[in-house]
């Protein structure tokens, strides 16, 4: 062990979540979609570089695992080792076929199911979580929850900046949600930006312009860190080097393939703007008769078949080659490898050629520091990332990305002096050496990490604990009111039907209600006494083993920043909030009777606890009762934490409610029911492979839904993927 590693305790233990797109540690489809882009680069490279560092003895890169023939099989391994001490971890969550980042979002809780059974099997609990965009954002704050570790946070791209650009170009408000998900990719980055312990951002704009659209918006819990760039790959050409083969791909197109490279970079993203790069070059007759335009956008086999954003760029692409006659001028190739992104640099700078950067918005601009890194000067966009980078390698100029006359004079000055473009060449490889190499970036990631971790952490292990629950293989747990209680009869029925497991099936209660009153609740029904209690609405946890004993370690573990009392006078300032009688107030619960007509909703009560770094769950249900709670707590997240505790697999819980409040409960890997008499906000789940919506009402919905998933047999999990039989297993179990 190093004497750097000693000082800061054991090796650290990092897992990097980066859940959507196709990622894998060779011959990276860069751009061959919209979701796999420069973030996918950005993470596996830091991957690599965390590994290489003493101070870390593990780098997981937790992704989608992907079995689908339209893509390669190498998607479909559970496990790749990218580095000494780093791998790639493929999980399998939702359906098995690749699926765009925006339809992800119901799959996410089984995700984090599947992240904590990867923890298990490591036997490690990972020091911090990294969490890459909206997506993993919100399965990472969960999974920091459940483990009690610190989360960090990178958005590569903001969902309310996005909406505010896509508005600003005319784009209605039902079209952005129909298509982007919208509001559920803002909230998960509000509640991502709520758990976060260290926000790590590219640029200062990125933090004082685009981070400040957020209710959550505390600059102290964000530090600029750029992003590196591989040194080992990209450099400036060397005299007398062979012409690699992509150079004779771009011959193809180029009438003489000496002159001056315009060269671009990026995915056939519509945000990429690469029409009006085209305009500017096509439309500036001098730089036409000096310059090629080369506009490496992705791989592609039959635009046809594309999906609709890319294949719209890309004919627009072709259109504007067509109208303004650019054969022998223009290059597109259809295909290229990971491996000739660095030729193409070396290729553009070896003809004296420039570097474009056209996007209307760009978060940060990695393409810049690699065409900085290879001696190529470089004309970008002014908004974002390559404001900061022009400044620290003074190797260009920024330009308006919407004026297409001034952007093809800034490319053809940018060719056109010979002294100045040395210059640029030069200062660009000095500033990418000084600012943005990833050992730099590692040494700074690392500073902030000691800082928070402490830095003579000590590595944490799965170690379950002993008492009854490790001696069952599954449990129910429901609802109390309007679920487990509510019909006699029914009642009688499910705890015969229990009874009959003798003791091989545990049964515990999740309820809003507090402990005392569910106990009293149970006696007064003839219910016994149940091996688990979740109770206020999951704040507190009790078994039955240990006289009702409370686990305290939940208790601790829910306390991360939750402040009651500032929490009650930023309540106060609201209409139509009365506090629920004493008795119902718990440590870790705020209760409120809600009116509906003078009371703000749930989403206006988020945002102002948020604008006042006040951070807790809000949960409403029945219409009428609204509960905070600490963001660490929910009866979701304390099912998770027992099974994990105690070593109880997630689909190996049956759960059972009827309203808002157990909406997380019942996402994920468990095993849902809803009985038939729910409350109208809980509908929003039909649909979910996981989630059986009963027809019988009371204990009678939750018997129906034993037996539709055969709980108390050999246990029929449903697969992600939804079919016709389901129908039929859901008719069969309602009958």
């Amino acid at each position: 062990m190093s004497a750097s590693t000693a000082s800061h305790g054991d090796p650290l233990y990092i897992a990097l979540l980066s859940v959507h797109g196709l990622m894998r540690g060779h011959n990276l489809e860069l751009g061959r979609d919209a979701d796999t882009g420069g973030q996918i680069k950005y993470v596996l490279e830091l991957a690599r570089a965390l590994a290489e560092h003493p101070d870390v003895g593990r780098v997981d890169v937790l992704t989608r695992q992907v079995i689908d023939p339209k893509v390669d099989p190498d998607y479909a391994e559970p496990l790749e080792e990218i580095a000494p001490r780093a791998w790639i971890v493929r999980l399998p969550f939702g359906p098995r076929r690749y699926l765009r980042k925006e339809v992800l979002w119901p799959y996410l809780d089984a995700f984090v199911d599947e992240a904590l059974k990867h923890f298990r099997r490591v036997g490690r609990v990972p020091d911090v979580v990294h969490s890459h965009y909206a997506d993993a954002g919100y399965a990472g704050a969960r999974l920091a929850a459940l483990l009690g570790v610190p989360l960090i946070h990178t958005g590569h791209s903001l969902g309310r900046v996005k909406r505010q650009r896509l508005l600003e170009k005319g784009v209605k408000e039902q079209a952005i949600e129909q298509q982007y998900n919208i509001s559920l990719r803002i909230e998960a980055e509000e509640r991502a930006l709520d758990s976060a312990a260290l926000v790590i951002a590219s640029t200062r704009q990125e933090v004082e312009e685009q981070y400040a659209l957020y209710d959550n918006y505390h600059p102290r819990r964000m530090e600029v860190i750029p992003p590196g760039v591989d040194l080992s790959r990209f450099r400036p050409p060397q005299r007398g080097e062979p012409p690699p083969p992509i150079a004779a791909e771009l011959a193809r197109f180029l009438r003489d393939p000496r002159r001056p490279m315009v060269l671009a970079l990026s995915r056939p993203d519509e945000r990429k703007n690469i029409p009006t790069l085209v305009r500017a070059f096509a439309e500036n007759h001098a730089l036409r008769a000096r310059a090629n335009l080369v506009v490496v956008a992705g791989n592609r086999e039959d635009i046809q078949t594309m999906e609709r954003g890319p294949r719209e760029v890309l004919t627009q692409l072709l259109l504007l080659v067509d109208r303004y006659d650019l054969y022998g001028q223009a290059a597109y190739p259809k295909r290229h490898e990971a491996s000739d992104v660095p030729d193409l640099y070396r290729l553009a700078a070896r003809t004296r050629g420039v570097f474009v950067n056209p996007a209307l918005t760009e978060p940060f601009g990695l393409t810049l520091i690699e065409a900085a890194a290879s001696g190529l000067p470089v004309v970008a966009t002014e908004d974002g990332g390559p404001r900061d980078i022009v400044a620290a390698c003074r190797n260009g100029v920024l330009v308006d990305p919407l004026d297409a006359d001034a952007m093809g004079e800034a490319i053809l000055e940018a060719i056109s002096d010979r002294a100045r473009w040395q210059r640029w060449s030069r200062a660009g490889v000095r500033g990418v050496h000084r600012h943005y190499s990833w050992q730099a970036h590692v040494r700074r990631y690392l500073r902030a990490v000691h800082r928070i971790v402490g830095r003579r952490h000590r590595a944490r292990r799965f170690a379950p604990a002993r008492s009854r629950l490790p001696t069952v293989d599954r449990m129910v747990v429901c609802d109390i009111d309007n679920t487990l209680l509510g019909d006699r009869e029914a009642l009688a029925a499910f705890l015969e039907r229990l009874r009959a497991q003798g003791g091989r099936v545990g049964f515990g209660v999740a309820t809003g209600r507090r402990l005392e009153s569910a106990v009293r609740v149970l006696k007064e029904w003839g219910v016994p006494t149940p091996d688990l209690f979740i109770t206020a609405v999951g704040s507190e946890i009790h078994y039955a083993h240990a006289g009702l004993l409370e686990d305290q370690a939940w208790a601790r573990h829910i306390d991360y920043r939750w402040q009651p009392e500032a929490l009650r006078a930023a309540m106060r300032e609201l209409p139509g909030l009365k506090p629920q009688p004493r008795e119902e107030q718990r440590p870790h619960k705020i209760s409120y009777f809600w009116d509906a007509e003078r009371a703000p909703s749930v989403r206006e009560i988020q945002r102002h606890l948020r604008k006042r770094d006040l951070h807790a769950n809000v949960i409403l249900s029945h219409s009428a009762f609204l509960d905070l709670l600490p963001i660490r707590a929910s009866k979701g997240l304390a099912i998770r934490y027992v099974g994990m505790r105690w070593g109880i697999p997630p689909d190996r819980f049956l759960v059972a409610g009827d309203s808002g409040n157990d909406a997380e409960m019942l996402s994920g890997e468990s095993l849902g029911v809803v009985v038939g008499n729910h409350s109208p906000e809980i509908a929003r789940l039909r649909g979910r492979p996981r989630v059986y919506f009963a027809r019988g009402h009371h204990a009678w919905g939750i018997l129906e839904g034993i037996d539709y998933y055969d709980f108390f047999g050999e246990v029929r999990v449903p697969n992600d993927e939804l079919d016709e039989s389901v129908g039929d297993i859901r008719e069969q179990a309602a009958t």
